[in-house]
């Protein structure tokens, strides 16, 4: 064995030896299972398979409001909560996606006051996921991978684009809007422009099976794979990916870009790594069950959820 490859063999050995496990400061406790949540100034706003959307206090900790729609009837008549599907805010507006009793969806955007329904079951839409891209415009991703620009002003399609034959698996935008970051079965990562649909890049080269999740942070982009991969795209630097020893559902990134953050293993812990050279830092353990969500408050700081009640905060300085 030659000096060079012993150095790093014990590099990588102390390296695991100061890693930690780091637990939850606290937990925020919804009324039903977290399917999305969103980070709005000091305020977390949760949707939940029951057809609410609640407000945390990040602060408090507890839940100051809540929006809600009616439950649906199913085939029997009988009554059933509307599971709501993905959530976002912008400019004191509150924009989710809920199911319907006929498998299409509605889309609702709250402005602070009045509820109002801008997406019917009569549309047609399987949508899965709507962001804000301004006060008028909203995207739609759809279960057929179409992306939706549409205009609430005026109340149409700015366009309907199909970026790939494969089915639609997550949505991100980058800071400031203007550019989405889309994923499909196929593990190809697809850059766009919002306003115009036109494709900047392709990034296909660390996933072989369906992304679950994408993750966006200052150029970055790094992906939760089928696959047992974490694909990652350095801004500036060569494309790699982590193996894992499970189905990857769920991945985050600190605001700059630098952290990277992947679920791991059979036991839903969150492994924390470093993008630049990918080597593996603390684990954060602590949830019961699959993730499907992560975003950072801050560069130290994070939330999670996964298909469960509770969200959980994190402190990497802890």
């Amino acid at each position: 064995m030659s000096l060079l490859r012993l150095f790093l063999i014990i590099s990588v050995l102390l390296l695991s030896l100061d890693a930690r496990d780091i637990k939850p400061l606290f937990r925020l406790h919804a009324s039903g299972v977290v399917t999305d949540f969103v980070i709005d100034g000091f305020e977390l706003y949760a949707s939940t398979d029951i057809g609410s959307i609640d407000v945390f206090d990040i602060r408090t900790r507890k839940v100051t409001r809540q929006i809600t729609i009616e439950p649906l009837k199913d085939f029997k008549g009988e009554l059933i909560p509307a599971k709501i599907f993905s959530v976002d805010r912008l400019n004191g507006k509150t924009l989710f996606v809920s199911g319907s009793a006929d498998g299409y969806r509605n889309v609702w955007v709250h402005d602070g006051r009045e509820l109002k329904n801008i997406i019917r079951p009569s549309d047609k839409l399987v949508i899965q996921e709507a962001r804000f891209i301004d006060d008028e415009k909203i995207l739609f991703g759809t279960l057929d991978y179409d992306m939706i620009l549409y205009d609430t002003q005026e109340r149409y399609q700015a366009y309907k684009h199909q970026i790939a034959q494969g089915a639609f698996s997550d949505i991100e935008l980058s800071e400031d809007r203007s550019t989405m970051i889309t994923a499909d079965e196929s593990g190809e990562i697809t850059v766009s422009d919002v306003k115009s649909a036109e494709t900047l890049a392709l990034l296909s080269s660390e996933n072989v099976d369906k992304v679950y999740k994408v993750a966006y942070s200052n150029g970055t982009v790094i992906t939760a794979g089928q696959d047992r991969r974490v694909g990652v795209y350095p801004k500036g630097g060569e494309p790699y990916h982590i193996k894992s020893d499970f189905l990857v559902y769920c991945a985050g990134l600190s605001p700059d870009g630098s952290v990277g953050v992947y679920a791991s293993g059979e036991e839903n812990d969150l492994q924390l790594f470093d993008v630049s050279s990918g080597k593996k830092r603390d684990r954060l353990i602590g949830h019961f069950a699959t993730l499907t969500t992560i975003r950072f408050l801050n560069q130290n700081e994070l939330f999670s959820a996964g298909d469960e009640n509770d969200i959980f905060f994190w402190s990497l300085k802890e």
